[in-house]
């Protein structure tokens, strides 16, 4: 069974991955990236967990925002049913706020982050009891990202294969360096198509943003759209594996 934190914690790494594509660029470090003017993208990704359908993820996005729906499925449902938005405002690169209201099992949480030049202001509150959760502000570098704003600035990246890049990252309550290392190409083949991606691997994890033991993999096309067609996230036990893998692409 999914809990609280585990679900929550997976919600913002899904909307890192899926956050719609930028333009490829050559820079090696994490410089905001600006992003062209477009319509409502919508991108739909199935989820599983342990070989079984766990639900689906639902990312639309327009210049500025970018908003995602997490629902469960399936008999992951019936043990937590989790209905999840997370939504992120941005100026073309940096994060501006974060906002996510969480619906898992009993559980009502609304969490907002408010970044500022110097600081990331953190607050969690139980809709239930009407109670403050977690309230923090930290210092942090000008400009970093969130992790949904991390892998943004990754997409227009190119890193050489078998090298890495150091990104400023905070989840509001913790700041680090997080690693991005490029590892080798791979076919990766989705509903009768394939697709010449990049496998990428994140160390968001062990103690560095999330304390969880895991690893955390993204596999990108390697065309100029930079499409993200699946992330891993290989926890332990009793979590195991969580699969994301593309399943429609829409322009609304």
């Amino acid at each position: 069974m999914l809990g609280f934190e585990t679900s929550r914690r997976l919600a913002a790494l899904i909307l890192a991955l899926l956050i719609a594509r930028i333009p490829a660029a050559d820079a090696q470090t994490s410089v905001p990236a600006s992003i062209p003017a477009l319509r409502t993208e919508s991108l739909t990704y199935n989820v599983e967990w342990r070989l079984i359908n766990a639900g689906t993820a639902v990312v639309e996005r327009t210049n500025t925002q970018m908003t995602m729906r997490l629902l469960s499925a399936g008999l992951v449902s019936k043990l937590y049913k989790v209905d999840d938005t997370y939504k992120l405002t941005h100026d073309g690169g940096c994060a501006k706020s974060v906002y996510m209201l969480a619906h898992e099992g009993r559980r009502r949480r609304e969490t907002n982050i408010t970044f500022h030049r110097t600081r990331a202001d953190y607050l969690e509150r139980d809709l239930i009891k009407n109670t403050v959760v977690r309230q923090d502000s930290i210092e942090i570098p000008n400009c970093v990202y969130d992790v949904v704003g991390a892998l943004h600035a990754l997409r227009g990246m190119r890193i050489d294969l078998g090298k890495s890049i150091d990104v400023g990252i905070t989840d509001g309550k913790k700041f680090a360096a997080v690693r991005v290392e490029s590892q080798e190409r791979e076919d990766v083949k989705l509903k009768g198509k394939q697709y010449k991606t990049i496998r990428y691997e994140a160390f968001l994890f062990n103690n560095v943003i999330y304390s969880r033991k895991a690893r955390m993999f993204i596999w990108l096309t390697e065309d100029a759209r930079r499409v993200p067609v699946k992330l891993e996230v290989r926890m332990s036990f009793p979590i195991g594996t969580i699969t994301l893998t593309l399943d429609k692409e829409e322009q609304i």
